[in-house]
């Protein structure tokens, strides 16, 4: 799928209603076709002039402009695939809770960020298209303006507006970390070198040894701001933390020979993920102190550190159970795998289906509800 050479040609206003208006036709500027003045086009027992018919085209044809730019390739669009299928729902009206139990992600808090992000991404696009429209017009420069956009700024005097000295670093850290550095940060600041200064707080939090999951780094993060996207954002934008391209692992940035161990632990750590098989099944988190369990499925067991991780930080879903781990304390809590899934050979083999069923076996044995667990009933 392309798009006509027209099209980038065009004005805004024509690229949003799918079309240009030509001396003789209406050229539609997705498919290139041309719906001539003057004719009158029949559909479905009604007329329609060449105004109105292209209307009819780009629906029937394209189902709409925005519905023909989603499905172009990403390098035209310059959205990822996760970005895309957000704005698609977006363009549909659902809500940040109709968009989340679809997307199967985070929360309705998590939907926000991800407008705000790209809200936040159109205020780019409008910028970079203002500078793109002013540079057509600076062919020539005079030669003071040559001079002061040539000349490069002395890393000197930048390194010297970011210095801060111990007094300054302690009174910007008490002044957005009011309950203390491992507390929740205040406001985000404008300023860049206070900036960085909160920024390399938040850094704290993270092992350096360690490789974390997206889903992982944001539990750490909400831990500081709500706004985590815009928080991890900056942490990558920044050089404190660093990330796989394809965003499936994240790591405390280093430098030089401690960067090269890092990346060489990195991959020893891939090479044993892979080497060691996963093993799908139902667990239990049982508070030993009342007996009430929390009963979950998982296709990958080792994901029960993770959940350790995020009762920890205050951010597992469970809110009775998060209540609870904070009550009572992370001592008061076992974790115990109840039962492995058999996996069979079978090329018909469904796992989701098979896990379900395991789970519910489960559920329907402790009846892990009220009194006697954390989990809701589900309606099957």
């Amino acid at each position: 799928m392309s798009l006509t050479e027209p099209f980038w040609s065009a004005t805004f206003e024509e690229v949003t209603q799918g079309y240009c208006e030509r001396e003789h036709d209406y050229f539609c500027l997705l498919c290139g076709e041309s719906i001539e003045k003057g004719i009158i086009y029949p559909v479905e027992g009604r007329l329609y002039d060449a105004a109105k018919f292209i209307h009819h085209h780009i629906e029937e044809a394209h189902g709409s402009v925005f519905q023909y730019l989603s499905e172009l390739d990403k390098k035209i669009t310059g959205l990822s695939d996760h970005q895309n299928q957000l704005m698609r729902l977006f363009f549909q009206g659902k809500s940040d809770q109709e968009v989340q139990k679809e997307m199967g992600i985070g929360s309705a808090s998590t939907i926000r960020n991800h407008r705000f992000a790209l809200k936040e991404k159109e205020r780019q696009a409008k910028v970079f298209l203002v500078m793109m429209e002013l540079m057509k017009g600076t062919t020539k420069k005079s030669p003071v303006t040559a001079v002061i956009s040539e000349a490069p700024r002395s890393p000197k005097k930048k390194d010297d507006e970011l210095q801060v000295s111990s007094a300054e670093y302690a009174e910007i850290t008490q002044k957005y970390f009011p309950e203390g550095t491992l507390g929740r940060l205040e406001h985000y600041p404008r300023k860049l070198k206070h900036r960085l200064v909160v920024l390399e707080e938040i850094t704290k939090r993270f092992d350096p040894k360690k490789i974390y999951s997206e889903k992982e780094v944001n539990a750490v993060l909400e831990t500081a701001y709500e706004d985590y996207v815009t928080i991890r954002r900056y942490l990558i934008d920044h050089g404190f933390l660093d990330r796989a391209a394809d965003g499936s692992e994240y790591w405390v940035k280093s430098n030089g020979e401690e960067q090269e161990k890092q990346m060489n632990r990195k991959q020893e750590l891939k090479q044993m993920y892979r080497e060691v098989k996963t093993e799908a099944g139902v667990y239990q988190i049982k508070n030993i102190q009342n007996g009430k369990v929390w009963v979950d499925a998982t296709k990958n067991l080792k994901t029960m550190n993770g959940k350790q991780f995020t009762l920890k930080h205050g951010s597992h879903t469970n809110k009775a159970l998060q209540k609870e781990w904070n009550e009572y304390g992370e001592d008061a809590f076992v974790f115990e795998v109840l039962e492995v899934l058999e996996q069979k050979p079978d090329p018909f083999f469904d796992l989701a289906d098979a896990l379900e069923k395991l789970e519910n076996k489960w559920l329907d044995k402790l009846q892990p509800y009220g009194e006697r667990g954390y989990n809701e009933k589900k309606k099957r």
